[in-house]
């Protein structure tokens, strides 16, 4: 029987979420109907400025790339049609979620605030670096957290680069958030920000759908390295334990036979071989 654990207090490594939450799922406290069979369909949504992850395709309800490809296997393995969908940026896509009008959240990093709101599928799909981006006119040194102290940074909103990060973020940087990457970027490259906090491989890609290669780029090492999860809404109405077992069977099958590797380089190929614009 798989069973849900519930994780109290920080999380100090950025893969405890992988070793902790193990094989999730089982019993648990919610209103949601045990009869699975009413659920005949489930709408996935995630960050839709996220390539190779994901991305939004111009004038298309539906979101592209890696982690759009994996739902569609996963559909094949549970029988049910998964739909990943746009629903609007990154924060509405949380929102969306958290209400329970979408389902599944394609792509998550752990944290507790999170986890009030939906149940993390493991193991983690697919992993991902956080760095620090930099315009190339105004670098400074850069090789730990606290090294950012005193500036300013811009990330996109309701965005986490894990919980250990996260708080210290909270306590100790100066960070605005905006609605997008392109902004955030934008405002880097025109030298109104210090730096700007994202993921390498879609940071990378905006980068050069934006034409900013030599004004601003990603420095090392990592803020962090997370694991990409699967989670369902609490208050969806396809939560069931009958169901959340299925997707957990299927989801680890997937890892196992190395799907994810496949679609990410897919999608990568995909992507630089001049996917519609975003």
């Amino acid at each position: 029987m798989i069973r849900f654990l519930t994780i109290k207090g920080t999380i100090k490594k950025s893969l405890a979420p992988a070793l902790v939450l193990g094989a999730l799922f089982g019993s648990h406290a919610f209103a949601a109907t045990e009869d699975s069979a009413s659920c005949t369909s489930l709408r996935a949504t995630g960050n839709p400025e996220y390539p190779p992850f994901l991305w939004q395709v111009e004038n298309s309800s539906l979101l592209h790339g890696a982690v759009a490809n994996l739902m569609s296997e996963l559909s094949k393995k549970i029988q049910i049609p998964i739909e990943t969908v746009y629903v609007g940026p990154w924060s509405r896509s949380q929102q969306e979620v958290r209400s329970g009008r979408v389902d599944l959240m394609a792509g998550a990093f752990y944290t507790s605030e999170r986890a009030d709101y939906m149940e993390y599928f493991t193991p983690a799909m697919m992993f991902t670096k956080s760095v620090v981006w930099q315009s190339a006119v105004s670098k400074f040194d850069y090789s730990s957290w606290p090294d950012l102290k005193g500036r300013w940074g811009v990330t996109v909103i309701n965005n986490s680069f894990g919980q250990e990060f996260d708080a210290y973020a909270k306590q100790n940087l100066n960070l605005l958030t905006v609605a997008s990457l392109e902004q955030a970027l934008s405002m880097l490259g025109a030298g109104r920000a210090d730096f700007v906090l994202y993921e390498k491989n879609p940071g990378a890609a905006y980068v050069q759908k934006m034409g900013l290669e030599n004004v601003v780029s990603a420095v090392e090492p990592a803020i962090s390295s997370e694991g990409l999860f699967l989670t369902i809404s609490k208050e969806s109405p396809c939560n069931t334990s009958e169901l959340k077992n299925k997707i957990a069977t299927a989801l680890r099958e997937l890892v196992d036979e190395s799907v994810p590797q496949d679609v990410l380089v897919d999608a990568l190929t995909e992507w630089r071989e001049g996917p519609s614009k975003l």
